[in-house]
């Protein structure tokens, strides 16, 4: 019997721009995008709010974020290990994996995560949760998030297994940033095999595999095309479209997903397009 293959098509950074939000909904109208992973403390959130019933279909994530803006928390806790006296978040995501060792660092973080996705939760429903620059997949830190999507009522989580793929496209490999993509993926790999016992263990549900760390800052038509052989029974594709050509990688990012020509590639391979719904 043949496994039925199915992409989830996903966003990430929804809020993060005017510009993003708008590329989410036209991919979502127009193209093939099926899912989209809202940022609480991201600077255009409100205008991602605005358009969410415009987003019909479309399954809507917690996009939680201890990395790039500032905490919701209005009371800033002096000499906090997670951002600075301005409420600016501090760590990269090597910082915050040395940290994720420490008890009171991963009490801030809870209390952040809590307040993200109670916010989120006050203007939609959420099927799934993620994370940006994927700092949920550390796993002391994916133990927390699963305890929490279980307690919020989150049924899906992401885990971020990824099998490297060739695209003939020799400008893709002679960056610096194609071997630190490698990197990446290999230590993601390595937490997936301990968190996906985690999510079992809360009773969460993920996906078997994960396109879009091995060729992150590449996502073009192309890459997408090439990437559709790791197609298991439950994929999801990782986007971050945007709307402005300035933003280059962005911007190829949506052309990739803005019309559905992807459809026929879809169809040839026998994947099927779904959501986290």
């Amino acid at each position: 019997m043949t496994t039925k293959k199915q992409l989830i098509i996903n966003a990430d950074d929804f809020g993060i721009s005017k510009s993003a939000n708008l590329a989410i909904l036209k991919a979502a109208k127009d193209g093939v995008l099926t899912s989209a992973s809202l940022m609480a403390n991201a600077p255009a959130f409100e205008d991602a709010v605005s358009i969410l019933d415009k987003l019909e279909g479309i399954s809507i994530g917690v996009h939680l974020n201890i990395i790039e803006f500032s905490t919701l928390k209005e009371n800033l806790k002096h000499n906090s290990l997670l951002y600075d006296r301005n409420g600016q978040y501090k760590n990269g995501f090597v910082q915050i994996l040395l940290k994720s060792f420490n008890e009171k660092f991963l009490e801030e973080v809870e209390q952040d995560f809590r307040l993200q996705i109670e916010k989120i939760l006050e203007k939609t429903k959420v099927s799934h949760i993620d994370s940006h620059v994927h700092v949920h997949a550390i796993p002391a830190i994916f133990r927390l998030t699963c305890k929490l999507a279980k307690e919020y009522g989150i049924k899906n989580i992401r885990t971020q297994f990824e099998l490297p793929y060739f695209v003939p496209d020799i400008s893709k490999y002679i960056s610096s940033k194609y071997p630190i993509n490698l990197i990446k993926v290999a230590l993601l790999n390595s937490f997936t095999l301990i968190n996906r016992r985690c999510a079992k263990e809360f009773g969460l549900l993920t996906n078997e595999n994960l396109i879009g760390v091995n060729y992150t800052g590449y996502m073009d038509k192309k890459t997408v095309e090439f990437a559709l052989k790791n197609v298991k029974s439950l994929t999801e594709l990782l986007l971050h479209p945007s709307i402005s050509s300035e933003e280059n990688s962005r911007y190829k990012e949506f052309l990739a997903v803005a019309d559905t020509s992807l459809n026929d590639s879809l169809k040839t391979a026998n994947i099927t397009a779904v959501s986290w719904k």
